[in-house]
């Protein structure tokens, strides 16, 4: 872990951790003909030994209502939750959050402001990212940490509830989103948040909001596989357009016969994994597969999936061209996973997350301040084609996926599009069922028709969020 000084600060650094000495300024928006007035506390540095101030810096906007001792919907500037979104896209550095319009639309509020105008405090935490020195794995978890201690510190000295910090994610910020809550105080990161100069308090959060997480990389090439195993044609995004922020630019192609053959070796890893978490389902029922791929974990993807089809067909769409499901009466009886696979089409070569020529942003994610890309897996080492190539630390490795901890968080809400092909629909629900299993309580689906994105529906989100945060 770096202690370097400063790299390119824009904000000094601060003498101490006191959210009580500094001073916001007044602000408005309209947001649905409604005006908002907060106040702006902005770039405060959240640890006093940073590395980079262009990213460890975090913007707290509070509801002027609070410092007033008037309530918003319910809401008071004791029992406001804090909402905790973060802008990390492609495990890229991200700057903290400001209330603005989307970037992709330009037309419509971002969550920032609508949390605000629901009575949330807002707390957005910038992070280093891959493609700084400092930033590769684990700074980014490492940073949003630090944030979560500042807000733990000085919840007596701010308007807003620090025992009830709700995270939200979308993509690799999906992954820290549910890291963030998995790996709640966990003993591994206490060297890397010392080094930093973190707030002395503890970095458990009280719920989770993650949009198609990336996350489980470890395994998620297995998945990917297990999914898409066969299909050989793909759309695959520009390398540079990871930031699920930006467009994203598709170059279609036809898999070689190496990454073919190389598929095949993936899928055939992935049963034993799934065996191995011996998992159950709501009902009950062990999740397994078979040597071939198919089993009762595949058949509750299939369950999760018709669930969509049929909420879809409840709001009147129509999915008649929808090969892979089987409707009947205005039913949805039956999904195929492996039709399903081919209908959505495959988006990345195999390995899809690392590659054995080092070439994608997971392997830049693992590398160091002295190697800028590693494997993170052994079959990306053992079929490895770059030269000079290293295994990152298996200790890191770890601190990176959400599935690795038991998790102090009791509230999850999951969110991936039917239509999201950037990772396995395993993934998410693996980690769904395993929080479950843990005795979490989870909200999981698979929106319709929703490609890789986030935020999409943010009324939902924060109706979740106020009922889990104002139930007895």
């Amino acid at each position: 872990m770096s202690t370097s000084k400063s790299t390119l600060s824009t904000h000094p650094v601060p003498q101490n951790l006191d959210f009580s000495q500094l001073s916001g300024s007044l602000k408005t928006f309209e947001i649905n003909g409604q005006t908002v007035s907060y106040r702006a506390f902005e770039n405060i540095v959240y640890v006093l030994k940073p590395t980079d101030t262009r990213y460890q810096v975090m913007n707290i906007y509070i509801p002027e209502a609070y410092f007033k001792n008037q309530s918003v919907d319910g809401f008071t500037a004791q029992t406001a939750p804090i909402f905790f979104p973060n802008d990390v896209g492609g495990y890229m550095p991200s700057q903290a959050g400001k209330p603005e319009l989307n970037q992709r639309d330009g037309n419509t509020p971002n969550a920032i402001m609508v949390a605000l105008s629901k009575g949330y405090v807002v707390a957005s935490a910038g992070a280093r990212g891959r493609t700084e020195a400092n930033g590769r794995a684990p700074a980014a978890i490492v940073d949003l940490k630090a944030a979560v201690r500042y807000l733990k510190a000085n919840d007596k000295n701010m308007a807003g509830d620090a025992n009830k910090i709700i995270s939200n994610g979308t993509s690799a910020g999906g992954a820290l989103s549910a890291l963030l809550g998995t790996s709640g105080n966990a003993v591994e990161f206490e060297p890397y948040l010392q080094a930093l100069g973190a707030a002395k308090a503890n970095d458990t959060i009280f719920a989770v909001s993650a949009y198609c997480p990336i996350t489980n990389l470890e395994h998620a090439d297995a998945a990917y596989e297990w999914q898409f195993n066969g299909v050989n044609d793909y759309e695959k995004m520009d390398i540079s357009m990871l930031d699920y922020k930006v467009e994203r630019k598709l170059v279609k192609g036809t898999q070689t016969p190496e990454q073919i053959r190389l598929s095949g070796s993936l899928k055939q890893q992935f049963p034993a994994y799934v065996n191995a978490l011996k998992l159950k389902n709501p009902q009950g029922i062990a999740m397994t597969l078979d040597a071939q791929g198919n089993g009762t974990f595949k058949k509750q993807i299939e369950i999760m999936l018709m669930q969509s089809a049929q909420k879809a067909l409840d709001a009147g769409k129509d999915l008649s061209n929808q090969t892979w499901l089987t409707i009947q009466n205005g039913k949805v009886i039956a999904a195929d996973f492996n039709a399903y696979a081919k209908f959505v089409g495959r988006q990345k070569t195999t390995p899809a997350f690392d590659g054995v020529d080092l070439s994608t942003g997971e392997n830049n994610l693992f590398g160091d301040e002295n190697v800028d890309k590693k494997h993170f897996t052994q079959f990306g080492m053992a079929n490895n084609t770059a030269a000079n190539a290293q295994l990152a630390d298996s200790k890191i490795i770890r601190l990176m996926n959400a599935m690795n901890f038991q998790s102090p968080t009791a509230y999850y809400r999951i969110r991936v599009g039917e239509n999201d092909r950037d990772t396995s629909l395993a993934i998410s629900q693996l980690l769904a069922l395993q929080l479950k299993n843990q005795g979490k309580l989870v909200d999981y689906a698979l929106p319709w028709g929703v490609p890789h994105s986030g935020d999409y529906d943010l009324d939902e989100l924060f109706a979740w969020a106020k009922q889990i945060s104002t139930q007895k």
